[in-house]
Protein backbone atom coordinates (compact mmCIF):
# COMPACT_ATOMS: atom_id res chain seq x y z
CA UNK A 1 0.00 0.00 0.00
CA UNK A 2 1.14 3.54 -0.69
CA UNK A 3 1.42 6.09 2.08
CA UNK A 4 -1.94 7.53 3.08
CA UNK A 5 -3.70 4.18 2.49
CA UNK A 6 -3.93 4.41 -1.29
CA UNK A 7 -2.77 1.41 -3.29
CA UNK A 8 -0.40 2.36 -6.10
CA UNK A 9 -2.39 0.11 -8.42
CA UNK A 10 -5.63 2.04 -7.84
CA UNK A 11 -4.72 4.42 -10.65
CA UNK A 12 -5.33 3.18 -14.18
CA UNK A 13 -2.13 3.46 -16.20
CA UNK A 14 -1.63 3.06 -19.94
CA UNK A 15 1.41 0.83 -20.44
CA UNK A 16 3.59 0.20 -23.46
CA UNK A 17 2.20 -2.82 -25.34
CA UNK A 18 4.34 -5.88 -24.78
CA UNK A 19 4.28 -9.41 -26.18
CA UNK A 20 5.43 -12.33 -24.02
CA UNK A 21 7.85 -14.84 -25.57
CA UNK A 22 4.97 -17.26 -26.09
CA UNK A 23 3.43 -14.83 -28.59
CA UNK A 24 5.97 -15.91 -31.17
CA UNK A 25 5.74 -19.56 -32.20
CA UNK A 26 9.07 -21.28 -32.17
CA UNK A 27 10.92 -18.55 -30.27
CA UNK A 28 13.71 -20.16 -28.25
CA UNK A 29 15.47 -18.71 -25.24
CA UNK A 30 18.94 -17.96 -26.59
CA UNK A 31 20.43 -17.95 -23.08
CA UNK A 32 20.13 -21.69 -22.71
CA UNK A 33 17.78 -21.52 -19.69
CA UNK A 34 14.02 -21.50 -19.47
CA UNK A 35 13.00 -18.61 -17.28
CA UNK A 36 16.02 -17.28 -15.39
CA UNK A 37 18.69 -14.81 -16.51
CA UNK A 38 21.96 -15.94 -14.87
CA UNK A 39 25.16 -13.97 -14.33
CA UNK A 40 26.92 -14.89 -17.57
CA UNK A 41 23.78 -14.50 -19.66
CA UNK A 42 23.15 -11.10 -18.11
CA UNK A 43 26.68 -9.96 -18.97
CA UNK A 44 26.12 -10.93 -22.60
CA UNK A 45 22.79 -9.09 -22.70
CA UNK A 46 24.22 -5.92 -21.09
CA UNK A 47 27.15 -6.00 -23.51
CA UNK A 48 24.71 -6.22 -26.44
CA UNK A 49 22.72 -3.26 -25.08
CA UNK A 50 25.91 -1.24 -24.50
CA UNK A 51 27.13 -1.83 -28.05
CA UNK A 52 23.90 -0.39 -29.45
CA UNK A 53 23.05 2.40 -27.01
CA UNK A 54 26.35 3.85 -25.80
CA UNK A 55 27.81 4.90 -29.19
CA UNK A 56 24.54 6.67 -30.05
CA UNK A 57 24.37 8.47 -26.70
CA UNK A 58 28.07 9.39 -26.56
CA UNK A 59 28.13 10.94 -30.04
CA UNK A 60 24.81 12.73 -29.53
CA UNK A 61 25.83 14.18 -26.19
CA UNK A 62 29.15 15.29 -27.62
CA UNK A 63 27.39 17.07 -30.48
CA UNK A 64 25.02 18.93 -28.16
CA UNK A 65 28.04 20.08 -26.15
CA UNK A 66 29.78 21.30 -29.30
CA UNK A 67 26.62 23.09 -30.42
CA UNK A 68 26.11 24.69 -27.02
CA UNK A 69 29.73 25.81 -26.63
CA UNK A 70 30.19 26.91 -30.24
CA UNK A 71 29.67 30.46 -28.99
CA UNK A 72 32.87 30.22 -26.93
CA UNK A 73 34.90 29.23 -30.01
CA UNK A 74 33.21 31.89 -32.13
CA UNK A 75 34.35 34.52 -29.62
CA UNK A 76 37.94 34.17 -30.81
CA UNK A 77 36.95 33.65 -34.44
CA UNK A 78 35.62 37.18 -34.93
CA UNK A 79 31.94 36.98 -33.91
CA UNK A 80 32.15 39.73 -31.28
CA UNK A 81 33.76 42.13 -33.73
CA UNK A 82 31.52 41.33 -36.72
CA UNK A 83 28.26 41.63 -34.71
CA UNK A 84 29.53 44.65 -32.75
CA UNK A 85 29.00 43.02 -29.35
CA UNK A 86 29.92 45.42 -26.56
CA UNK A 87 29.75 45.46 -22.75
CA UNK A 88 27.74 42.52 -21.37
CA UNK A 89 26.20 41.60 -24.72
CA UNK A 90 28.38 38.51 -25.16
CA UNK A 91 27.47 37.42 -21.62
CA UNK A 92 23.79 37.81 -22.47
CA UNK A 93 24.22 35.88 -25.72
CA UNK A 94 25.51 33.04 -23.55
CA UNK A 95 22.87 33.38 -20.83
CA UNK A 96 19.89 33.62 -23.18
CA UNK A 97 20.52 30.02 -24.26
CA UNK A 98 19.50 28.94 -20.76
CA UNK A 99 16.39 31.12 -20.73
CA UNK A 100 15.16 29.12 -23.72
CA UNK A 101 16.23 25.95 -21.92
CA UNK A 102 14.40 27.04 -18.77
CA UNK A 103 11.14 27.93 -20.51
CA UNK A 104 11.12 24.67 -22.49
CA UNK A 105 12.08 22.29 -19.64
CA UNK A 106 8.56 21.57 -18.37
CA UNK A 107 6.85 21.22 -21.79
CA UNK A 108 9.74 19.00 -22.89
CA UNK A 109 9.26 16.76 -19.83
CA UNK A 110 5.61 16.24 -20.81
CA UNK A 111 6.81 15.00 -24.18
CA UNK A 112 8.85 12.26 -22.48
CA UNK A 113 5.57 10.74 -21.31
CA UNK A 114 3.41 11.50 -24.35
CA UNK A 115 5.69 10.49 -27.24
CA UNK A 116 8.03 7.60 -28.19
CA UNK A 117 11.26 8.63 -26.47
CA UNK A 118 13.83 7.73 -29.13
CA UNK A 119 11.91 9.36 -32.01
CA UNK A 120 11.09 12.40 -29.88
CA UNK A 121 14.73 13.09 -29.03
CA UNK A 122 15.84 12.55 -32.64
CA UNK A 123 13.35 15.05 -34.03
CA UNK A 124 14.34 17.69 -31.47
CA UNK A 125 17.99 17.14 -32.38
CA UNK A 126 17.17 17.66 -36.07
CA UNK A 127 15.49 20.98 -35.28
CA UNK A 128 18.33 22.27 -33.10
CA UNK A 129 20.80 21.37 -35.88
CA UNK A 130 18.83 23.63 -38.23
CA UNK A 131 18.79 26.43 -35.64
CA UNK A 132 22.56 26.18 -35.12
CA UNK A 133 23.18 26.30 -38.87
CA UNK A 134 21.14 29.51 -39.04
CA UNK A 135 23.60 31.14 -36.60
CA UNK A 136 25.84 31.59 -39.65
CA UNK A 137 23.45 34.18 -41.11
CA UNK A 138 22.86 36.16 -37.90
CA UNK A 139 23.41 39.84 -38.84
CA UNK A 140 23.32 41.44 -35.38
CA UNK A 141 22.99 41.00 -31.62
CA UNK A 142 19.18 40.77 -31.67
CA UNK A 143 19.07 37.92 -34.21
CA UNK A 144 21.83 36.09 -32.32
CA UNK A 145 19.76 36.32 -29.13
CA UNK A 146 16.70 34.82 -30.85
CA UNK A 147 18.70 31.92 -32.28
CA UNK A 148 20.45 31.20 -28.98
CA UNK A 149 17.05 31.12 -27.22
CA UNK A 150 15.66 28.62 -29.73
CA UNK A 151 18.81 26.50 -29.52
CA UNK A 152 18.45 26.30 -25.74
CA UNK A 153 14.78 25.33 -26.02
CA UNK A 154 15.37 22.40 -28.39
CA UNK A 155 18.54 21.17 -26.67
CA UNK A 156 16.75 21.06 -23.31
CA UNK A 157 15.58 17.47 -23.98
CA UNK A 158 18.94 15.78 -24.39
CA UNK A 159 20.29 15.42 -20.83
CA UNK A 160 17.02 14.52 -19.04
CA UNK A 161 16.05 12.30 -21.96
CA UNK A 162 19.32 10.38 -21.87
CA UNK A 163 19.06 10.03 -18.09
CA UNK A 164 15.58 8.51 -18.50
CA UNK A 165 16.94 6.14 -21.14
CA UNK A 166 19.71 5.07 -18.75
CA UNK A 167 17.15 4.39 -16.02
CA UNK A 168 14.99 2.33 -18.40
CA UNK A 169 17.83 0.09 -19.57
CA UNK A 170 20.22 -0.25 -16.62
CA UNK A 171 20.19 -1.20 -12.93
CA UNK A 172 21.15 1.34 -10.20
CA UNK A 173 24.62 -0.21 -9.88
CA UNK A 174 25.18 0.48 -13.60
CA UNK A 175 23.77 4.01 -13.61
CA UNK A 176 26.89 5.94 -12.68
CA UNK A 177 29.12 4.21 -15.24
CA UNK A 178 26.58 4.58 -18.07
CA UNK A 179 25.80 8.20 -17.23
CA UNK A 180 29.55 8.84 -17.21
CA UNK A 181 30.09 7.04 -20.51
CA UNK A 182 27.68 9.19 -22.49
CA UNK A 183 28.63 12.31 -20.55
CA UNK A 184 32.26 11.67 -21.58
CA UNK A 185 31.09 12.73 -25.03
CA UNK A 186 31.42 16.30 -23.71
CA UNK A 187 35.16 16.09 -23.12
CA UNK A 188 35.77 14.08 -26.29
CA UNK A 189 33.79 16.56 -28.37
CA UNK A 190 35.58 19.46 -26.72
CA UNK A 191 38.91 18.09 -27.94
CA UNK A 192 37.53 17.61 -31.46
CA UNK A 193 35.89 21.05 -31.40
CA UNK A 194 39.12 22.73 -30.34
CA UNK A 195 40.97 21.06 -33.21
CA UNK A 196 38.28 22.15 -35.69
CA UNK A 197 38.43 25.72 -34.35
CA UNK A 198 42.22 25.67 -34.61
CA UNK A 199 41.96 24.59 -38.24
CA UNK A 200 39.39 27.30 -38.98
CA UNK A 201 41.78 29.92 -37.54
CA UNK A 202 44.07 29.15 -40.48
CA UNK A 203 41.19 29.39 -42.98
CA UNK A 204 41.52 32.36 -45.35
CA UNK A 205 38.35 32.05 -47.46
CA UNK A 206 35.69 34.68 -48.06
CA UNK A 207 33.22 33.28 -45.51
CA UNK A 208 33.76 34.57 -41.97
CA UNK A 209 35.54 32.06 -39.72
CA UNK A 210 32.82 32.03 -37.07
CA UNK A 211 30.17 31.42 -39.73
CA UNK A 212 32.13 28.45 -41.03
CA UNK A 213 32.20 27.02 -37.51
CA UNK A 214 28.42 27.23 -37.09
CA UNK A 215 27.81 25.67 -40.51
CA UNK A 216 30.07 22.71 -39.79
CA UNK A 217 28.65 21.99 -36.33
CA UNK A 218 25.03 22.50 -37.42
CA UNK A 219 25.16 20.26 -40.49
CA UNK A 220 26.87 17.47 -38.54
CA UNK A 221 24.06 17.58 -35.95
CA UNK A 222 21.38 17.41 -38.65
CA UNK A 223 23.01 14.37 -40.27
CA UNK A 224 23.45 12.57 -36.94
CA UNK A 225 19.82 13.18 -35.91
CA UNK A 226 18.72 11.12 -38.91
CA UNK A 227 20.89 8.22 -37.74
CA UNK A 228 19.39 8.56 -34.25
CA UNK A 229 15.83 8.44 -35.61
CA UNK A 230 16.33 5.00 -37.12
CA UNK A 231 18.64 3.41 -34.54
CA UNK A 232 17.72 4.74 -31.06
CA UNK A 233 14.96 2.49 -29.60
CA UNK A 234 12.07 4.06 -27.70
CA UNK A 235 12.22 1.50 -24.87
CA UNK A 236 13.51 -2.05 -24.15
CA UNK A 237 10.10 -3.42 -25.17
CA UNK A 238 10.46 -1.79 -28.63
CA UNK A 239 14.14 -2.65 -29.25
CA UNK A 240 14.33 -4.39 -32.64
CA UNK A 241 17.98 -5.35 -32.12
CA UNK A 242 16.89 -7.70 -29.30
CA UNK A 243 14.92 -10.93 -29.60
CA UNK A 244 11.52 -11.20 -27.92
CA UNK A 245 12.87 -12.96 -24.83
CA UNK A 246 15.83 -10.56 -24.61
CA UNK A 247 13.41 -7.63 -24.64
CA UNK A 248 11.54 -9.02 -21.65
CA UNK A 249 14.73 -9.67 -19.67
CA UNK A 250 16.00 -6.16 -20.58
CA UNK A 251 12.71 -4.62 -19.41
CA UNK A 252 12.68 -6.54 -16.12
CA UNK A 253 16.31 -6.02 -15.04
CA UNK A 254 15.84 -2.40 -13.81
CA UNK A 255 12.42 -3.26 -12.33
CA UNK A 256 14.02 -5.65 -9.86
CA UNK A 257 15.20 -2.46 -8.10
CA UNK A 258 12.70 0.19 -9.21
CA UNK A 259 9.09 -0.64 -10.08
CA UNK A 260 9.06 2.01 -12.78
CA UNK A 261 7.32 1.49 -16.13
CA UNK A 262 7.22 3.91 -19.05
CA UNK A 263 3.63 5.04 -19.49
CA UNK A 264 1.73 7.29 -21.91
CA UNK A 265 -0.27 8.95 -19.13
CA UNK A 266 0.86 11.76 -16.82
CA UNK A 267 0.26 10.62 -13.21
CA UNK A 268 -0.83 13.68 -11.20
CA UNK A 269 -0.41 11.82 -7.87
CA UNK A 270 3.23 11.11 -8.67
CA UNK A 271 3.72 14.73 -9.75
CA UNK A 272 2.41 16.03 -6.40
CA UNK A 273 4.58 13.54 -4.53
CA UNK A 274 7.63 14.80 -6.42
CA UNK A 275 6.84 18.39 -5.45
CA UNK A 276 6.56 17.40 -1.77
CA UNK A 277 9.70 15.23 -1.70
CA UNK A 278 12.71 16.93 -0.08
CA UNK A 279 15.02 15.07 -2.51
CA UNK A 280 13.42 16.86 -5.46
CA UNK A 281 14.36 20.23 -4.03
CA UNK A 282 17.84 19.02 -3.08
CA UNK A 283 18.46 18.05 -6.71
CA UNK A 284 17.12 21.42 -7.85
CA UNK A 285 19.37 23.47 -5.55
CA UNK A 286 22.39 21.24 -6.11
CA UNK A 287 22.00 21.55 -9.86
CA UNK A 288 21.73 25.34 -9.57
CA UNK A 289 24.81 25.70 -7.36
CA UNK A 290 27.09 23.52 -9.50
CA UNK A 291 25.92 25.20 -12.72
CA UNK A 292 26.69 28.78 -11.71
CA UNK A 293 30.44 28.08 -12.10
CA UNK A 294 29.79 25.88 -15.14
CA UNK A 295 27.84 28.58 -16.96
CA UNK A 296 30.65 31.08 -16.65
CA UNK A 297 33.66 28.88 -17.24
CA UNK A 298 32.10 27.11 -20.24
CA UNK A 299 31.06 30.27 -22.07
CA UNK A 300 34.19 32.21 -21.13
CA UNK A 301 36.69 29.33 -21.35
CA UNK A 302 38.59 30.73 -24.34
CA UNK A 303 38.39 34.28 -22.96
CA UNK A 304 39.71 33.14 -19.55
CA UNK A 305 42.65 31.29 -21.08
CA UNK A 306 43.44 34.22 -23.34
CA UNK A 307 43.35 36.54 -20.30
CA UNK A 308 46.32 34.63 -18.84
CA UNK A 309 48.46 36.03 -21.67
CA UNK A 310 48.05 33.65 -24.64
CA UNK A 311 47.28 34.49 -28.28
CA UNK A 312 44.38 32.97 -30.26
CA UNK A 313 46.29 29.89 -31.45
CA UNK A 314 47.79 29.21 -28.01
CA UNK A 315 44.38 29.72 -26.39
CA UNK A 316 42.82 26.87 -28.36
CA UNK A 317 45.80 24.57 -27.82
CA UNK A 318 45.90 25.30 -24.07
CA UNK A 319 42.25 24.27 -23.84
CA UNK A 320 43.05 20.75 -25.03
CA UNK A 321 44.68 19.60 -21.75
CA UNK A 322 41.62 20.84 -19.86
CA UNK A 323 39.38 18.63 -22.02
CA UNK A 324 41.75 15.67 -21.62
CA UNK A 325 41.77 16.20 -17.86
CA UNK A 326 37.97 16.33 -17.87
CA UNK A 327 37.78 13.05 -19.75
CA UNK A 328 40.26 11.43 -17.34
CA UNK A 329 38.37 12.51 -14.22
CA UNK A 330 35.01 11.36 -15.65
CA UNK A 331 36.48 7.90 -16.36
CA UNK A 332 38.18 7.69 -12.95
CA UNK A 333 34.99 8.71 -11.14
CA UNK A 334 32.93 6.17 -13.12
CA UNK A 335 35.36 3.32 -12.44
CA UNK A 336 35.91 4.24 -8.79
CA UNK A 337 32.25 4.57 -7.88
CA UNK A 338 31.40 1.36 -9.77
CA UNK A 339 33.84 -0.71 -7.73
CA UNK A 340 33.73 1.08 -4.35
CA UNK A 341 30.41 0.75 -2.54
CA UNK A 342 28.61 3.80 -1.18
CA UNK A 343 31.11 6.12 -2.85
CA UNK A 344 29.14 8.42 -5.17
CA UNK A 345 28.65 11.22 -2.65
CA UNK A 346 32.18 10.80 -1.28
CA UNK A 347 33.50 11.19 -4.84
CA UNK A 348 31.58 14.46 -5.20
CA UNK A 349 33.25 15.88 -2.07
CA UNK A 350 36.72 14.92 -3.34
CA UNK A 351 36.03 16.45 -6.76
CA UNK A 352 35.02 19.80 -5.27
CA UNK A 353 37.93 19.89 -2.84
CA UNK A 354 40.19 19.60 -5.90
CA UNK A 355 38.24 22.35 -7.65
CA UNK A 356 38.60 24.66 -4.64
CA UNK A 357 42.37 24.23 -4.93
CA UNK A 358 42.12 25.25 -8.59
CA UNK A 359 40.14 28.44 -7.99
CA UNK A 360 42.51 29.47 -5.19
CA UNK A 361 45.44 29.09 -7.61
CA UNK A 362 43.79 31.50 -10.05
CA UNK A 363 42.78 34.01 -7.36
CA UNK A 364 45.96 34.03 -5.29
CA UNK A 365 48.83 33.45 -7.71
CA UNK A 366 50.35 36.58 -9.36
CA UNK A 367 49.52 37.27 -13.01
CA UNK A 368 53.03 36.43 -14.33
CA UNK A 369 52.51 32.82 -13.15
CA UNK A 370 50.31 32.17 -16.16
CA UNK A 371 51.08 28.45 -16.50
CA UNK A 372 50.26 27.77 -12.83
CA UNK A 373 47.06 29.79 -13.12
CA UNK A 374 46.19 27.83 -16.27
CA UNK A 375 46.67 24.60 -14.28
CA UNK A 376 44.20 26.00 -11.74
CA UNK A 377 41.69 26.49 -14.55
CA UNK A 378 42.17 22.86 -15.61
CA UNK A 379 41.38 21.77 -12.04
CA UNK A 380 38.16 23.81 -12.10
CA UNK A 381 37.10 22.21 -15.37
CA UNK A 382 37.75 18.79 -13.82
CA UNK A 383 34.48 19.04 -11.87
CA UNK A 384 32.90 17.49 -14.98
CA UNK A 385 32.14 14.15 -13.23
CA UNK A 386 29.80 15.99 -10.81
CA UNK A 387 27.02 16.24 -13.38
CA UNK A 388 26.81 12.54 -14.37
CA UNK A 389 27.16 11.61 -10.69
CA UNK A 390 24.19 13.84 -9.87
CA UNK A 391 22.14 12.37 -12.73
CA UNK A 392 23.02 8.83 -11.62
CA UNK A 393 21.94 9.64 -8.06
CA UNK A 394 18.62 10.94 -9.34
CA UNK A 395 18.08 7.99 -11.68
CA UNK A 396 18.94 5.51 -8.90
CA UNK A 397 17.06 7.19 -6.05
CA UNK A 398 13.83 8.39 -7.72
CA UNK A 399 11.23 5.86 -8.90
CA UNK A 400 7.92 6.19 -10.74
CA UNK A 401 7.99 7.31 -14.39
CA UNK A 402 6.07 10.57 -13.93
CA UNK A 403 7.93 11.36 -10.71
CA UNK A 404 11.28 10.62 -12.36
CA UNK A 405 10.37 12.86 -15.32
CA UNK A 406 9.30 15.63 -12.94
CA UNK A 407 12.51 15.47 -10.91
CA UNK A 408 14.52 15.55 -14.13
CA UNK A 409 12.63 18.69 -15.13
CA UNK A 410 13.44 20.25 -11.75
CA UNK A 411 17.12 19.35 -12.12
CA UNK A 412 17.23 21.10 -15.43
CA UNK A 413 15.35 24.12 -14.15
CA UNK A 414 18.21 24.46 -11.65
CA UNK A 415 20.68 23.74 -14.44
CA UNK A 416 19.22 26.55 -16.53
CA UNK A 417 19.04 29.05 -13.69
CA UNK A 418 22.67 28.36 -12.71
CA UNK A 419 24.02 28.53 -16.24
CA UNK A 420 21.96 31.66 -16.85
CA UNK A 421 23.42 33.40 -13.80
CA UNK A 422 27.00 32.19 -14.22
CA UNK A 423 28.14 34.35 -17.17
CA UNK A 424 26.76 37.50 -15.52
CA UNK A 425 29.43 37.29 -12.80
CA UNK A 426 32.08 37.76 -15.51
CA UNK A 427 31.84 41.54 -15.55
CA UNK A 428 33.44 43.13 -18.62
CA UNK A 429 34.97 46.02 -16.65
CA UNK A 430 36.84 43.53 -14.40
CA UNK A 431 38.65 41.82 -17.31
CA UNK A 432 41.10 40.14 -17.23
CA UNK A 433 40.97 39.59 -13.43
CA UNK A 434 37.23 38.77 -13.12
CA UNK A 435 37.43 38.96 -9.31
CA UNK A 436 33.65 38.78 -8.78
CA UNK A 437 33.36 35.66 -10.94
CA UNK A 438 36.18 33.78 -9.21
CA UNK A 439 34.89 34.63 -5.73
CA UNK A 440 31.39 33.46 -6.70
CA UNK A 441 32.78 30.18 -8.04
CA UNK A 442 34.67 29.58 -4.78
CA UNK A 443 31.53 30.18 -2.69
CA UNK A 444 29.52 27.79 -4.90
CA UNK A 445 32.10 25.03 -4.46
CA UNK A 446 31.94 25.35 -0.67
CA UNK A 447 28.12 25.27 -0.68
CA UNK A 448 28.21 22.20 -2.92
CA UNK A 449 30.24 20.21 -0.40
CA UNK A 450 27.79 21.13 2.38
CA UNK A 451 24.83 19.98 0.25
CA UNK A 452 26.49 16.65 -0.53
CA UNK A 453 27.21 15.92 3.13
CA UNK A 454 23.59 16.77 4.05
CA UNK A 455 22.15 14.42 1.40
CA UNK A 456 24.35 11.53 2.46
CA UNK A 457 23.25 11.87 6.07
CA UNK A 458 19.58 12.07 5.03
CA UNK A 459 19.65 9.03 2.69
CA UNK A 460 21.55 6.90 5.23
CA UNK A 461 18.96 7.86 7.89
CA UNK A 462 16.05 7.01 5.58
CA UNK A 463 17.54 3.62 4.67
CA UNK A 464 18.02 2.82 8.36
CA UNK A 465 14.45 3.90 9.15
CA UNK A 466 13.02 1.60 6.46
CA UNK A 467 15.19 -1.31 7.62
CA UNK A 468 13.84 -0.85 11.16
CA UNK A 469 10.27 -0.47 9.92
CA UNK A 470 10.40 -3.73 7.94
CA UNK A 471 12.72 -5.63 10.26
CA UNK A 472 15.09 -6.53 7.42
CA UNK A 473 18.25 -5.02 5.94
CA UNK A 474 18.00 -4.49 2.17
CA UNK A 475 21.15 -3.72 0.20
CA UNK A 476 20.40 -1.33 -2.71
CA UNK A 477 23.62 -2.37 -4.49
CA UNK A 478 23.19 -6.15 -4.35
CA UNK A 479 22.94 -8.33 -7.45
CA UNK A 480 19.38 -9.37 -8.33
CA UNK A 481 18.66 -11.85 -11.11
CA UNK A 482 15.53 -11.93 -13.24
CA UNK A 483 13.10 -14.86 -13.10
CA UNK A 484 10.28 -14.55 -15.66
CA UNK A 485 7.81 -16.55 -13.57
CA UNK A 486 8.40 -14.57 -10.37
CA UNK A 487 9.05 -11.13 -11.88
CA UNK A 488 6.76 -10.97 -14.90
CA UNK A 489 4.12 -8.97 -13.01
CA UNK A 490 6.64 -6.13 -12.53
CA UNK A 491 5.98 -5.15 -16.16
CA UNK A 492 2.56 -3.87 -15.00
CA UNK A 493 3.74 -1.83 -11.98
CA UNK A 494 4.70 1.84 -11.72
CA UNK A 495 5.49 2.78 -8.10
CA UNK A 496 7.47 5.67 -6.67
CA UNK A 497 10.31 5.29 -4.17
CA UNK A 498 7.94 6.44 -1.39
CA UNK A 499 5.17 4.02 -2.35
CA UNK A 500 7.57 1.07 -2.55
CA UNK A 501 8.68 0.66 1.06
CA UNK A 502 11.25 -1.98 0.03
CA UNK A 503 13.10 0.68 -1.94
CA UNK A 504 16.55 1.62 -0.61
CA UNK A 505 18.64 4.63 -1.60
CA UNK A 506 22.07 4.54 -3.26
CA UNK A 507 24.81 6.49 -1.46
Amino acid sequence: MAEGGQSPTDTKIEFEPYCKPSCEMGDKNEFGVTDTLGAEEEKKLVRKIDMRLMPLLIVSYGLQYLDKTSLAYSAILGLRKDLNLVGQQFSWASSIFYIGYLVASYPISLGFVKFPLGKYLSILMFIWGIVLTLHAVAPNFASLMVLRTLLGAFESAISPGFSLITGMWYTPHEHVSRHSFWFAGNASASIIGAMIAYGILKYEGSLAKWKTLFLIFGLISIAWSIVMFFYLPDSPAKAKFLTTSEREFASLRPKKFQKTTQTRKWDFVQFIEAMKDVKTWWFFFFSFVICVPNGGTTSFSTIIIKSFGYDEFQTILMGLPASAFQLTTVILAAVGTSFIRKSRLVALVLIYLMAIGGILMIKLLPEPEKLARLAGFWLIMAVAPAFPLMLSLSSSNIAGFTKKSTVMAMIFLGYCAGNLAGPQFFIATEAPGYHTAYTTILVCFVITIALVVALRLYLAWENGRRDTEQGVHIDPEEKRYVDLNADGTLLQVDETDLQNRSFRYIL
